[in-house]
């Protein structure tokens, strides 16, 4: 089994594994939502909505102890405003706060965009003709999407288990599969992305 380490290899395990995701409403820590293991006991990532920090476009993947992993930004300025895709860029932060490029994602900004999915490269940009390495397919606020790569194989799914779903009438609570040897931290920065240009918990 291969290990794709996209921020690093410390995320990424040699098992399946299923993560809870439970979104903060805005009130508290300023959006955002709380990953923790299967049991619910443990928390493994915590994501800061721009409500946090004031900064809209800009979110902040941290691991379970609260250290900053990825900072997330979505470009801005009239190009990307004229431009048929909105573009975000995640960094990997070290422990000096410097930051290096790790993966873009392209959301189409416009319906003239055929095939309108979105997607994510992974940097240095990878060896692949497409342009890109992965990319969503389903509807994330349904809580049924997935992020395949470019052979088209699932690496991570979002699911809601049937029982909560009876339960909740909201989507607040859901898990996430990520396949053997995928980047946690960079499944998570993603679904990150998705909460914000969905308006969720993420948004301000």
């Amino acid at each position: 089994m291969s290990m794709i380490p996209i921020i690093s290899k410390l995320y990424c395990s040699s098992s399946q594994t299923v993560l809870e995701v439970r979104k903060r409403p805005h009130v508290v820590n300023g959006g955002g939502f709380v990953v923790t293991d299967c049991s619910g006991q443990r928390v493994v990532f915590r994501v800061d909505g721009c409500g946090i920090h004031g900064t809209k476009g800009q979110l902040i993947l941290r691991d379970g102890e609260g250290d900053a992993l990825l900072l997330i930004r979505r470009k801005g300025g009239m190009v990307e405003a004229l431009s048929i895709y909105k573009k975000w860029r995640g960094y990997s932060l070290d422990y000096e706060g410097l930051q290096n490029l790790v993966f873009s994602l392209k959301e189409p900004n416009s319906c003239l965009v055929k095939n309108n999915g979105i997607r994510i490269s992974s940097e240095p940009k990878a060896a692949s003709n497409k342009g890109w390495d992965f990319e969503i397919r389903g509807y994330f606020p349904d809580r049924s999407c997935s992020i395949v790569d470019i052979r088209g194989n699932v690496i991570a799914q979002v699911g809601v288990n049937k029982e909560v779903e009876k339960l909740m009438a909201s989507k607040d609570l859901y898990h996430v599969v990520v396949k053997p040897g995928m980047d946690q931290a960079f499944v998570f920065g993603v679904i990150a992305i998705l909460d914000y240009i969905y308006g969720e918990s993420t948004y301000c």
